[in-house]
């Protein structure tokens, strides 16, 4: 075990507003349907439409505003709503009944793996290749997730309603022990994990260089809703150097009674560098 750093933690945790577990981002493969009242406005037009929706459809592949759904249907928020690619899903999900009444508080669907296989070919990835290579496997979108609270950057954190649990529990166990948690990320789409790619691939790195820190999109274990990134104040996100803070050595004994493990040690088979903030939750 690595000598742990003292680290000075608040005397007093913010409190956080009391919006209920059952809060609930419903998923499509194209949009996402967002409580209203976790949205950040863009400006004081949305400002004032966000004071009165419900709920907002999101693009998931660049995070756009497309439409409020008020009292009396949805206000678009981009030119040409109805030639929205993935609308259609999208209304259907609007109508359903909520998910704790189709299917109760402890599961959700899974959402068709769309289109994955021809956007990995874009970026020159064959999935059955990059599987076998890497023993990974594809993992499906939930199609609604639960409000866990927020990351350390004020986010809303969405999981898997039983993961969501799961976290608050270990969080406030190790609260009990004099140590802070603070999650990184939680779930990412399918589009988040293309976006990352592009992004890095734009700055010159290469898919290979790419893959030795990040799965490819679709086979990522942030796309179940299962796993997250866990920091600690005072140390820097996702980093290696974590595992030499209190936070960590709390986590090694603790974490697997609530249900997490560590996804990536040293030399794990599946080629990912050491990851010791990603820890994923088990279902029993």
């Amino acid at each position: 075990m690595p000598t742990a750093r003292r680290l000075r933690y608040p005397a007093r945790m913010p409190r956080l507003p009391a919006i209920p577990l059952k809060t609930v981002l419903r998923n499509t493969a194209e949009i996402e349907l967002w409580p209203a009242a976790l949205l950040q406005a863009r400006g004081n037009a949305h400002a004032r439409l966000l004071a009165r929706a419900r709920r907002v459809l999101r693009r998931k592949r660049d995070g756009r505003y497309l439409a409020a759904e008020l009292e009396g249907g949805l206000y678009p928020l981009v030119p040409m709503l109805a030639r929205e690619p993935g609308l259609s899903a999208a209304r259907d999900a609007l109508r359903a009944p909520p998910p704790h009444a189709r299917c109760g508080l402890e599961h959700s669907g899974t959402l068709p793996l769309h289109r994955l296989h021809e956007r990995l070919h874009a970026l020159g990835l064959d999935a059955d290749a990059y599987a076998a290579r890497s023993g990974l496997a594809l993992v499906p979108e939930p199609d609604w997730l639960a409000f866990a609270g927020f990351d350390r950057w004020h986010r809303p954190l969405w999981l898997r309603i039983d993961a969501a649990r799961a976290w608050l529990r270990l969080r406030t166990a190790a609260r009990a022990d004099g140590i802070v948690l603070e999650a990184i990320s939680g779930y990412r789409s399918h589009d988040y994990q293309l976006g990352i790619f592009e992004r890095k691939r734009a700055r010159g790195l290469s898919v290979d260089e790419i893959l030795a820190v990040n799965a490819a999109p679709g086979f990522s274990e942030h796309h179940s809703g299962l796993a997250l990134d866990i920091g600690t104040p005072g140390e820097p996100p996702a980093e290696e150097s974590f595992e030499h803070t209190p936070a960590f050595a709390w986590l090694t004994a603790h974490a697997p009674a609530q249900g997490f493990a560590m996804s990536y040690p040293r030399d794990n088979p599946h080629g990912i560098v050491y990851e010791p903030w990603h820890w994923r939750f088990m279902p029993a």
